[in-house]
């Protein structure tokens, strides 16, 4: 039987106001399982070896109407008579965390969730990936993506899944920006080409595409009046 996932981490900097989510597995389409989130709700990442991704939505609709993370966890996990298979971890929008394991989640798993920050993980290849995964994230330096990519290097470092990676993902939110969902579906080195693909959309031409699409703080945002020969290059591209 495969699974879903290895390793998810889901933090809020307060500083910055940007919610960040990062998973990776040595299953398919970490992202797609796995991350869910938005700014009125908070942040989920539901995992297994049967995953729900029914899980993920409801938890989140849950904060939505104003739940903090634990009460939301416990709604969203209690009356699946499927829970000793699948994980679930969830940030609300004020910073509270909380996660759930269930009984027949497979070792090396569990959660560590403190304020801010959740991580959580199943299939691990040692006890000390779950640490490395949160030190990774709280030790790095630069943007909220690059210490997430950060903090996936650093438990796949540790011990990892045990069976090797095949994929991971990456999900931004904040207010003035546009939400960064990244995601590697199949690589032989998935975080590698989640950390390349973070680069080109971090680089021109596409990032100055992002300083004019709409935004939760601005959803009427657009480019402002161009002239003639910018509409004519525009209509090139």
């Amino acid at each position: 039987m495969d699974s879903c996932v290895t390793f998810s981490l889901l933090t809020l900097d307060r500083e910055t106001g940007t919610f960040g989510a990062a998973a990776a597995t040595g299953s398919l389409c970490v992202g797609g399982w796995v991350l869910r989130g938005d700014l009125d709700s908070g942040l989920s990442a539901s995992q297994g070896t049967a995953p729900s991704t029914f899980w993920g939505e409801d938890v989140l609709a849950a904060m939505r109407e104003g739940l903090p993370a634990d009460q939301a966890v416990a709604r969203a996990t209690g009356a699946d008579p499927g829970r000793a298979h699948r994980q679930l971890a969830a940030l609300d929008p004020a910073g509270g965390t909380a996660a759930f394991t269930g009984d027949e989640s497979i070792e090396v798993s569990g959660q560590i969730a403190e304020p801010g920050l959740v991580v959580a993980g199943n299939m691990l290849g040692a006890e000390t990936v779950l640490p490395s995964l949160r030190a990774g994230f709280l030790e790095a330096a630069g943007d909220m993506p690059a210490r997430l990519v950060a903090a996936l290097r650093a438990a796949d470092r540790d011990a990892s899944d045990y069976r090797g990676l095949k994929s991971a993902a990456l999900l931004v939110l904040h207010p003035d920006h546009p939400p960064l969902t990244l995601r590697i579906d199949y690589a032989e080195a998935p975080i590698d080409a989640l950390a390349d693909l973070l680069a080109r959309a971090q680089a021109q031409p596409y990032a100055g595409w992002l300083d004019v699409v709409p935004v939760a703080a601005d959803r009427t945002r657009a480019p402002g009046p161009r002239t003639p020969d910018e509409r004519r290059t525009a209509t090139r591209q």
